[in-house]
């Protein structure tokens, strides 16, 4: 016997295609429509305060930015995991406490290297080291 879920149910996403007799070419969940708009007035925004005049390249470039953080917000919106969740989570991330970690000398510390005074002096032409027996 097998028992059917109910996963082809949320498969469907709410999508609007466009006005009546006129579709746009792509498809776009609702969701992705809000987003968008706060997306590329935040963008503006931040351009604006930039110094970045309206122009015709400026908009332009917002809108592709827009169009890149929309799609990268959205990929992480199911309907398991909705935009609410999805702020509250990267918020909590943002603000929770970190450990401090006490460092010491750095990533390499050389405190525990043992170094001579003197420069070593190469040995003389024809003497050869000797090596400790039974060691």
């Amino acid at each position: 016997m097998r028992i059917r879920t109910d996963d082809e149910v949320y498969r469907v996403d709410a999508v609007w295609l466009g006005p009546p007799k006129a579709t746009v070419p792509w498809r776009a969940r609702y969701v992705a429509w809000g987003v968008g708009i706060v997306v590329f007035l935040m963008i503006l925004l931040i351009e604006r305060r930039m110094g970045f005049g309206f122009g015709f390249f400026s908009t332009g470039w917002a809108i592709v930015a827009t169009i890149l953080l929309t799609r990268l917000i959205c990929s992480r919106i199911t309907h398991e995991r909705p935009l609410t969740s999805v702020a509250v989570m990267w918020l909590r991330e943002l603000t929770a406490p970190r450990t401090m970690a006490e460092s010491r000398g750095g990533a390499a510390s050389a405190e525990k290297i043992r170094t001579r005074a003197q420069r070593p002096r190469p040995r003389p032409k024809g003497v050869r080291r000797v090596r400790p027996t039974g060691v």
